[in-house]
């Protein structure tokens, strides 16, 4: 019997390493294709939009906040990957009275580090995880930093406008892009008025492009709200995913970091 306990503190039990596996998170079943899995995952959630062929071809199993529960039980699985902000509480607890679910809780990059580095064990990937951890490590560590980093507020939501507090992920993977999060004493994802966010005097509003996918249309309607500041669309995978995306995160700062000198 193989013992792992999630991020939670949540402890499941497996006869043998999974081979019928449910990832009811984006960014999870992206890590479970990079580690090298494929027939293994039996089911994702119509948002696990990479890699494109499993999302083309790879069962559905819902929303990430709306699981359909018939076709996860249609899929027989005996494992099921959540998330602690990702899925819905009542909806994980159901899913625990009949399946080994695993639940990450992932708020800062060693939180991520730890999350793929178990993913790793529990699906029998381990070497490479640990060869993930370190290659995405090596990469966060060349990134530079500026003793005096734009502040930055990074908006998420529209109508309200919502934003990211210290305490979430986004605000670590800003700190480690090098940026001050203007919103940073708040906690969670509280919403923001524009009063708000011209009195943090921040240099840069990033409008994210998830959850709500915010164009260029929605700068120039901002910029006379915001005639100071300057207005950045940026790739919100980069900033919000903390699987293997994470490889690439890097490299997306430095240039983000280019364009906002």
């Amino acid at each position: 019997m193989l013992s792992f306990t999630d991020q939670t503190q949540h402890t499941i039990n497996l006869p043998r390493i999974p081979r019928r596996i449910v990832s009811l998170v984006p960014s999870q079943t992206e890590l479970l294709f990079d580690l090298g899995l494929n027939e293994e995952v039996a089911g994702i959630t119509k948002f696990c939009v990479h890699p494109q062929q499993w999302f083309h071809s790879k069962p559905k199993v819902g929303g990430t906040k709306q699981l359909n529960m018939d076709a996860i039980h249609a899929l027989l699985p005996d494992l099921i990957i959540a998330n602690k902000e990702e899925n819905v509480k009542e909806q994980v607890e159901e899913l625990i009275n009949y399946y080994p679910v695993w639940i990450s809780d992932v708020n800062t990059l060693d939180d991520a580090y730890e999350m793929i580095t178990q993913v790793g064990a529990i699906t029998g990937k381990e070497r490479n995880a640990l060869l993930l951890v370190n290659r995405i490590r090596s990469k966060f560590s060349q990134l530079p930093h500026s003793n005096q980093p734009l502040s930055a507020a990074y908006l998420i939501w529209q109508n309200p406008y919502m934003t990211v507090g210290g305490d979430t992920f986004i605000h670590a993977m800003l700190q480690s892009a090098g940026f001050y999060n203007a919103f940073s004493h708040l906690s969670r994802y509280p919403k923001v008025s524009l009063e708000d966010i011209r009195a943090t005097n921040c240099d840069l509003v990033f409008l994210s492009s998830e959850p709500y996918p915010f164009k260029r249309k929605h700068i120039d309607e901002l910029q006379s709200e915001l005639p100071t500041t300057r207005l950045v669309l940026v790739d919100g995978e980069m900033f919000s995913w903390y699987g293997s995306r994470l490889a690439e995160a890097p490299a997306y700062f430095e240039k983000l970091s280019a364009r906002t000198l």
